[in-house]
């Protein structure tokens, strides 16, 4: 042989692809499945491209037919406000209230007609635009006259030449029209933009034009004169039940197959007014846009696109035309269409399934050959991967019994019982690592145990001594001003009964002094009333805590009646709790007070119960007072329950104090925060009291947890 010259085998090792040459199955395989691997794919191909055609066309002729009776049913509902306005105009009730000019009984006719039509308004007009009267006009009232004149617009061309007889058209009509129209869908036309994958670009952010079917008819006399105008219509501008109608009408229950369902959509201009297409969950994708490409074919071109689109969140099979106005301007779109998904897959199943028989003929053709080769590449087929197993950090992975009986199969079994070794050493590491652990964790639990006990127990030292020292300074300080309060009050008494008649010039300054005297003999009472809880508690009763708010209620209703502010109830507790039901109201109309307070200019009271059991399974009752005023600013918050601390220039500080202090003589608590602090989205303060439903004295709690002060 030459030199240079290359042999045979040096052929086939460089035509040989790598993925081949690195694996006995690989080329195992391959001798026996080459051929298979080119004639398969051409058939397959083939066939796919002519059953995705084909089924592609089945869809798209659907759609369309879809898209016919959603228009004939729109067109239908378009019919009915032409022919509802036209019944109303001719109406001998509205004939004779005219004669008779009697506003009110017109209005209670439009609010009758308007409700047994389904319209979402009927106006009457004077033959020159002026409003006479509507539905939605207030009651007792005569309807406004030259305010309510129609200038410009397309509401304003409401003249007999220009008034449709029977016949009603779309019309898209800018806020201010709407409102002269109807004032009371304002906030149906106001629809926030969502930004949309494909949309054309836009600089607004609020869609507030409306869509409309209106309908104007003329009301005429005896002698064709025309006495008036009634003008009806119905917004499309989220008209949910007209949506869902038409969906029900095109796709009824069961009429589409393998799961999926249909939508329509409503739209003005690109912008989706009204639609059962699901932005997500139970939200509506209204405000939602279409894709520029559908825009441009159908509200710039006119075209009715019949192809698959995709809608907001998913792929449909979708039929869009336009609508348009009396003017034939093309206003905007209505839409129908059905989820893809489902025929995809079974589309993709079917064509699956014709692969697969493909498969398996070339699987028999085939199994000869592998099952032959399989002695020789499964040994070590399961020897690499139980090593990979291993490396994986599954320790438990082996080879386990193989087929072969040559020199393979014995060394599979040397190299399990070489893992079964490893194995037994890592398992002793780690059950003495986990001893080690376990005993380190125990520690330190022992530890935090000894240090919150700690905690508790200087916790309650620190207030009882706080409760000792005030004590016997009230006590002092009750000695020291009630004798002076005493002599004050009896040298008053004496004065008026001395001074008599000549004391009355004086009175009212004479009053005050009173008042100031029995405000020092209440603050020197409420000081007493927290040092001293055992004097003071009051009978312990089953007390209902949403019945106490209600009462609450009324005792603060001369405050609540001087505000704007709006009282909230979410009274879900069930539980009756341990207290003394006066104690109880007095800590409510605090909070109460409180509240009102917080909101000078007005807001929202919000009141809530609450079934709640505590770490330590001691059912009970959380009430919330939460208000949507300022809020409470740090240095507010740090100093809350202090005695003698207050932001009001009338306040002695004592309420919240006296409040905390009533509360815990029967095992429970009073605690403030923000509501933004909880996770609310509203401002202002919320304070919640804890009350158990069997009262327990703080000497009974502190026997419970091991504490002693």
């Amino acid at each position: 042989m030459k030199p240079g010259v290359p042999t045979l085998a040096t052929l086939l090792a460089l035509l040989t692809p790598r993925w081949i040459s690195h694996s006995i199955r690989n080329k195992l395989l391959a001798m026996a499945l080459l051929p298979l691997l080119v004639v398969l794919p051409l058939l397959v191909g083939a066939l796919v491209i002519w059953g995705n055609a084909a089924y592609d066309r089945l869809l798209i002729t659907k759609v369309r037919s879809d898209l016919a009776v959603a228009r004939g049913y729109f067109g239908q509902v378009l019919g009915e406000v032409g022919s509802g306005t036209l019944a109303v105009s001719a109406s001998h009730t509205l004939h004779l209230a005219l004669a008779q000019q009697d506003l009110q009984g017109l209005q209670a006719l439009l609010a009758r007609e308007r409700s047994r039509l389904g319209f979402d308004f009927i106006n009457l007009y004077s033959p020159q635009g002026i409003l006479l009267t509507a539905d939605w006009t207030p009651p007792n009232q005569p309807a406004p006259a030259a305010d309510a004149l129609l200038t410009g617009g397309a509401a304003a061309r409401a003249s007999v030449d220009q008034a449709a007889t029977g016949h009603a058209s779309l019309a898209l009509l800018s806020a201010a029209d709407l409102l002269g129209l109807a004032p009371h869908l304002a906030q149906r036309i106001h629809i926030p933009l969502i930004a949309t994958r494909g949309a054309a670009p836009v600089h607004r952010s609020v869609e507030d034009r409306a869509l409309v079917m209106l309908s104007t008819t003329p009301v005429l006399g005896l002698h064709g004169e025309t006495l008036a105008l009634v003008r009806g219509g119905v917004l499309l501008n989220q008209n949910l039940h007209l949506i869902d109608h038409i969906n029900r009408i095109v796709y009824p229950d069961g009429s589409l197959p393998f799961g999926s369902h249909g939508t329509a959509t409503l739209f003005m201009d690109d912008v989706r007014i009204t639609t059962n297409v699901r932005l997500f969950q139970d939200r509506r994708a209204i405000g939602t846009r279409v894709s520029q490409a559908v825009r441009d074919a159908v509200l710039q071109r006119g075209d009715t696109w019949l192809d698959r689109a995709f809608v907001v969140n998913d792929w449909y099979v979708s039929a869009y035309e336009p609508l348009t106005d009396a003017a034939g301007r093309r206003v905007g779109m209505l839409y129908v269409g059905y989820l893809e998904e489902p025929f995809r897959l079974v589309k993709y199943n079917m064509l699956g399934l014709i692969g697969g028989i493909f498969l398996f003929v070339m699987v028999l053709a085939a199994l000869f050959s592998v099952r032959w080769a399989r002695s020789i590449f499964k040994p070590v087929e399961q020897m690499n991967r139980t090593m990979q197993h291993v490396e994986e950090g599954d320790t438990g992975a082996r080879v386990g019994a193989v087929e072969a009986r040559d020199e393979i199969g014995v060394l599979s079994n040397h190299l399990d019982q070489l893992l079964n070794v490893i194995d037994d050493k890592t398992q002793a590491l780690q059950r003495w690592a986990g001893e080690l652990d376990a005993k380190v964790i125990e520690r330190t639990r022992e530890l935090a145990q000894s240090t919150a006990s700690l905690q508790q127990a200087q916790q309650q030292l620190v207030k009882s001594e706080k409760l000792a020292a005030i004590g016997q300074l009230t006590a002092s300080v009750a000695h020291e001003i009630n004798n002076p309060i005493a002599v004050m009050q009896g040298n008053l008494d004496l004065m008026r009964e001395t001074l008599g008649e000549h004391a009355r010039p004086v009175a009212a300054e004479l009053r005050l002094m009173d008042q100031q005297v029995e405000r020092m003999r209440l603050i020197v009472t409420q000081l007493l009333q927290y040092a001293r809880p055992t004097e003071y508690a009051g009978y312990v009763e089953t007390v209902d805590v949403n019945r106490t708010l209600d009462d609450s209620l009324v005792l603060v209703g001369h405050l609540l009646a001087h505000t704007g502010i709006e009282v909230v109830r979410q009274l879900r507790a069930t539980t009756m709790v341990g207290i003394n039901a006066q104690e109880l109201q007095q800590v409510v109309i605090n909070l109460l007070i409180n509240a009102i307070q917080a909101m000078p200019e007005g807001g929202t009271l919000l009141l809530r119960t609450r079934d709640e059991v505590d770490a330590q399974g001691c059912p009970g009752v959380v009430i919330e007072v939460c208000d949507t005023g300022a809020g409470l600013s740090p240095q507010v918050h740090e100093q809350l329950f202090r005695p003698f601390f207050t932001t009001k220039n009338d306040g002695n500080g004592l309420g919240l104090w006296i409040s905390v202090g009533l509360v815990e003589r029967y095992g429970g608590s009073v605690s403030g925060a923000n509501r933004r602090e909880r996770g609310e989205d509203s401002p202002g303060a919320v304070f919640s009291v804890w009350l158990l439903s069997e009262p327990q004295s703080p000497e009974d709690q502190e026997g419970e947890t091991g504490v002693s002060t």
